[in-house]
This record gives structure tokens, sequence and C-alpha cells, in this order.
């Protein structure tokens, strides 16, 4: 079964946001900590998990990201607050840690095979 997430990222509380969709929280959440997509996030330092939604059905989430972004500020603020009033980075609470350990192991063993050549 899949499962879709609506998320937000801060440069730092009360900072730049970043409204966006995905079907790998995680792994879409460490690709902006790395810089691995180029555009907003990188350019901005965007690169904290503020808050996020899950859903069952990615038209449901797409919906949602729609209606987030139309949002003003002031109520994105709100919604981060209510539910993470500290602003705290929410990578490590959804297994962030143990997937930056995953990808870090993997990309040491590249060095250590040997050439497809």
């Amino acid at each position: 079964m899949h499962s879709y997430c609506v998320y937000i990222l801060a440069s730092k509380k009360d900072g730049v946001l970043y409204t966006g969709v995905t079907n790998c929280l995680v792994k879409r959440v460490y690709e902006h900590k790395n810089n691995l997509n180029k555009g907003f996030s990188e350019r901005y330092f965007v690169k904290k998990l503020v808050y996020y939604e899950q859903y069952k059905y990615i038209d449901e989430a797409i919906a949602r990201e729609k209606c987030i972004k139309r949002w003003k500020r002031a109520w994105k603020i709100r919604l981060i607050e209510e539910n993470n009033p500290n602003w705290k980075d929410l990578f490590y609470d959804i297994g962030g840690e143990d997937y930056e350990f995953t990808m870090r192991f993997m990309k040491e063993q590249k060095r250590f095979l040997p050439s497809q050549e």
C-alpha cells in the first residue's frame, strides 16, 4: 500500500517555507538536506522538516499541497506551530537518521567495488 505525504520545510523558525508532496518522505527530505535536487530548497537553505501529513491517495495529497501553497504565510505558520511549536526538525522522528546512515554506507561500498569495465 502506498502512502503519500504533504510536507513543509523551513530554513529556520519563521524563515523561508517550502511545501511539497512525495510518496517517500524520508527520501525526499534527505534529498533536500543534501542538495540532490537543484532549485528552491537549495537556493534558500530550506532543509528542516517542520510539518507533514499523510494520505492514502495521491490525488488527495496533491489537492492538499495546492491548497496549502495558496494559503497566506500566517496560516502556514499557525499550522506548523499547532503541531510543532518549537519548529523541531522532524526528519529524525520519521527515520531520517537510519536513512542517512544507509545512504552513506551505500556510497562508501561503491568505492570498494571493482570497476564494471
